[in-house]
């Protein structure tokens, strides 16, 4: 079969719009997440029953998810208990801060028990519960703010507010608050007679299982949850241990700051390498796939709802119009514009999430760049070079080079004025005087030739 250009041009165009089909299609992969609406895990409910569950990661807006969708199962099973089992080594002063209102707020009786470490927002999510029993070899409190990279912070405000957090969430049970601060602060001297022991300056209050039990910051030593339970008298309950579904130990991961900015890089580098150096495919679909799960993530948490998804979407699609409709750059500013605006929709904290696609558009251009460099023959701006080559294969005829003539003598067949007709042999050729007028049959001789002009004079 012969392939004509325009079926050529046809079949392009073709895959073209069903390439383009295709990531519209896998940039549907969030409504996974909405549908799923917070993924319900599998659990059995039972009035009266003891339910256990899991903080053992990271303080951050995916554990908060987590635990608001647990205790509101167990609030409506109308549980008899919610031991919370502790073991993180802290996180998000913010989603501490969400996470200690929502165990305040339970309408079941809460027992903090910490079988690792409740370090730094992990101690305050402790202090908020009603009673906190201690494994032997576990730790509560270093609740010292730092930065990302892992120095304190010695912002005054900020040691203030965080303090006076902890203090409160001290008070609430009737634990000494000065402890909690000297958890935070390292410039209180905090005494603590009951251990004999004196927190100076320069120091961070950690306290072990049987410290903690002395001082009033645990009610219990236990080894277990069961023990815990037994504590509490309530053995003969069903015991129901809840951990995160796969949808929510996935939007853990997403959520957490470095995944997060590291599928916002993939996303936005494949995106745009599939509209700059298009015909490949992969890269978009990757993208796409990124962004999916992005919002997935997301939307498990409860941040990302339809809205921010429909905007997200109506940028791609004005990026795919600005492929095929020319619009002087129009649809592209408004797709960049919905796309942006999308993901900062769907965000725990608009304001990080703008920090993370600041870095994710630094990174991805570079990445871009590279691959546009390398592939820089098939990129977009080639639909503003002519490519077409007049080969003989394609079935034109090269131009005969007329040098060969200079020197050759004719005779006019018409009236040179200045340009004409004449014979060579027994070739005819189009000719032309440097002004002058040669009546018909004169003999002439070719002087010079420039491309197709021969230029003759009379003899």
């Amino acid at each position: 079969m012969i392939l004509t250009d325009s079926n050529r041009q046809r079949i392009a165009g073709w895959t073209r719009a069903m390439r383009f089909t295709l990531l519209i299609i896998l940039s549907a992969i969030p409504l996974l997440g909405i549908i799923v609406d917070n993924a319900r895990a599998a659990g059995t409910e039972s009035e009266g029953a003891v339910y256990v569950i899991p903080a053992h990661q990271t303080v951050q807006s995916g554990l908060a998810s987590f635990l608001d969708r647990a205790m509101t199962e167990a609030e409506d099973a109308k549980a008899s208990l919610i031991v919370l089992d502790i073991d993180t080594p802290g996180g998000r002063l913010d989603t501490a801060e969400e996470i200690g209102k929502r165990i305040r707020s339970a309408t079941v009786p809460t027992v903090a028990f910490v079988s690792g470490k409740a370090a730094s927002a992990g101690a305050y999510l402790a202090l908020n519960a009603g009673d906190i029993a201690m494994a032997p070899g576990t730790t509560i409190g270093a609740a010292m703010i730092v930065d990302g990279a892992g120095n304190a912070v010695e912002n005054p405000k900020l040691v203030s507010f965080w303090s006076e957090e902890m203090a409160a969430a001290a008070q609430i049970n009737g634990r000494d608050p000065a402890i909690a601060v000297g958890m935070v602060d390292p410039n209180r001297v905090v005494e603590m007679k009951e251990i004999g022991e004196t927190k100076e300056k320069g120091q961070i209050i950690s306290l072990s299982a049987e410290k903690a039990l002395k001082v009033g910051y645990s009610e219990k030593m236990a080894k277990t949850a069961e023990e815990v339970i037994a504590w509490k008298g309530l053995s003969d309950r069903t015991v129901i241990a809840l951990n995160p579904s796969f949808a929510e130990r996935v939007s853990a991961a997403v959520t957490s700051p470095g995944f997060g900015t590291l599928l916002l890089i993939i996303g936005i580098a494949g995106i745009a390498i599939e509209f700059l150096v298009p015909g490949f495919g992969v890269p978009g679909i990757i993208g796409l796939i990124s962004f999916g799960l992005y919002f997935f993530g997301q939307s498990i948490a409860g941040f990302a709802g339809m809205e921010s998804l429909v905007v997200f979407l109506i940028g791609i699609g004005l990026l795919v119009l600005e492929v095929f409709i020319p619009s002087f750059g129009v649809l592209g500013i408004l797709g960049i514009a919905a796309v942006v605006f999308g993901i900062t929709m769907g965000a725990y904290d608009k304001g990080n999430a703008l920090q993370s696609l600041g870095i994710a558009i630094l990174v991805a251009a570079v990445i871009v760049g590279v691959f546009v460099y390398i592939f820089r023959k098939r990129g977009i701006w080639n639909r503003f070079i002519l490519n077409e080559q007049l080969t003989t294969d394609k079935g034109f005829v090269p131009q005969q080079s007329r040098e060969k003539w200079i020197g050759q003598e004719g005779m006019t067949t018409s009236m040179l004025r200045p340009s004409g007709m004449a014979d060579f042999g027994e070739q005819r050729l189009d000719v032309i005087t440097s002004g002058e007028f040669i009546e018909k049959g004169r003999r002439i001789r070719v002087i010079s030739v420039d491309g197709t002009r021969i230029l003759v004079k009379e003899i």
